[in-house]
């Protein structure tokens, strides 16, 4: 078996995964970054429209242009690549079931990781970990579209690879079931190519996609979006030859309004599931409501010395945020080696029309930065933020909505004009 000691290992080389190693490497950390694809930069590689990198480098970029930024920062580095390169598993050995630590383990103060590769299997021991693996796409079997079985349904993200890496258009008339923002941009990129969109399809009153994929995506190329609609029936045999969609009033289906949409393809957009199979084996609590790992003020989770960051600790809608949030990953990684850690962490949780805040810990004596989602709909929202049933914090926040999130400082100074207690709760609200 190979074997190869690190000071920091970083599982997932995107955008998340190069940010938070290039932290590590700053500080003179040995650190790796290790990938299952055969290049850097993650599913950036793929998307060549522009909207990337306007917060990271204040130029709009396109993912491969974004994703080389980083690469090339990665290529002027000391930090060593693994691609090819799969993680089977991981775990310190607080983390590991009684009896199933390997024989002549390593201490508990290094992490273990498994991995295989082309050149056969590799023992990777570090100080510590930071998970950046990323999120995955919810298919038919998630959602359960009746119907037949037939040849013709692809998520987005497989269509756009199809398209924009290998060369080939996966129809002629396409149906797009769920308009998260990779279905909008796709609605469009199969315009582009000749293609028919001939409806986009969302069960929810409102887009699940960033606005301005609406606006320049649909708006822009007359494509039809039927809102609080559900997709009730897949039709055909061995190809596609249309789908069934049926209205939803008051949350019940209204069957007798039902109709047909004929069409040979249909691209799903329907969620995308942070990539935890690894955290769950290794012993990692995850948050229901983001299906990521649980985090503290630092990033870190409930195993000490392993923190998440970006897509696999929730969906961001911007890589830049997700990027941003990585840098922090890596810095706070870093400061765990050098013995630093948040004291005296408060718990912050989702009040009113919230649906989750991440971190779920805030630190009273450093600027935190929290993400969090709107469960409503609104403009003019008003954005009030309680320390022990005390406002400390209210502001007007615009337009909110679900699919898009909304990020927040939130100084030390402003936690501490109120007595901060072990026990004390800060509460996100949005009216």
């Amino acid at each position: 078996m190979i074997k190869h000691e690190y000071d920091a290992l970083i599982i997932g080389a995107g955008a998340a995964g190069m940010a938070a190693a290039l932290e590590l490497d700053k500080k003179g950390y040995k650190t790796a970054l290790i990938d299952r694809e055969d290049h850097l930069g993650g599913i950036l590689m793929q998307c060549i429209h522009t909207g990337f990198g306007i917060h990271e480098f204040q130029e709009e970029l396109t993912g491969p242009e974004f994703a080389e930024r980083f690469i090339s920062q990665i290529a002027a580095s000391k930090i060593d690549v693994f691609l090819e390169t799969t993680v089977i598993s991981f775990f310190s050995q607080g983390s590991v079931p009684e009896g199933s630590v390997p024989e002549g383990s390593v201490p508990a103060t290094l992490k273990e990781l498994y991995c295989v590769s082309p050149k056969g299997v590799i023992q990777f021991l570090s100080k510590t970990i930071i998970l950046a693996m990323g999120c995955r796409e919810r298919n038919r079997g998630n959602v359960r579209i009746p119907g037949t079985r037939p040849a013709g349904v692809f998520t987005a993200g497989l269509a756009q690879r199809l398209v924009n890496i290998d060369g080939f258009i996966p129809g002629k008339e396409i149906v797009i079931i769920g308009s998260g923002d990779i279905g909008l941009i796709m609605a469009r990129r199969m315009s582009w190519v000749g293609c028919k969109v001939k409806a986009v399809v969302e069960i929810m009153p409102y887009p699940s996609g960033l606005t301005r994929n609406v606006v320049q995506c649909l708006q822009d190329f007359n494509i039809p979006l039927y809102l609080s609609s559900q997709t009730t029936r897949i039709f055909g045999n061995d190809r596609v030859e249309g789908v069934e969609i049926t209205p939803i009033v008051d949350g019940l289906l209204v069957y007798d309004r039902k109709f047909r949409i004929d069409c040979d393809t249909i691209l799903l957009s329907v969620g995308l599931i942070p990539e935890n199979e690894l955290s769950r084996k290794a012993g990692i609590d995850i948050n229901i409501n983001t299906g990521g790992p649980l985090v503290d003020a630092s990033l870190m989770t409930n195993i000490d010395g392993i923190f998440a960051c970006g897509n696999v600790l929730h969906v961001h809608d911007l890589v830049d945020g997700a990027a941003e949030e990585a840098k922090r990953a890596g810095k706070n990684a870093a400061a765990w080696l050098e013995g630093t850690k948040p004291q005296n962490q408060i718990k912050i949780k989702a009040g009113a029309n919230v649906r989750y805040v991440n971190p779920g810990m805030l630190c009273p004596h450093w600027d935190n930065k929290i993400f969090f989602r709107s469960m409503i709909k609104k403009n003019n929202a008003i954005l009030e933020i309680y320390l022990d049933n005390e406002i400390i914090k209210k502001e007007e926040i615009g337009n909110v909505q679900p699919s898009e999130m909304i990020n927040l400082a939130i100084s030390s100074i402003e936690i501490k004009k109120k007595l901060v207690k072990p026990e004390s709760i800060m509460e996100i609200n949005i009216f």
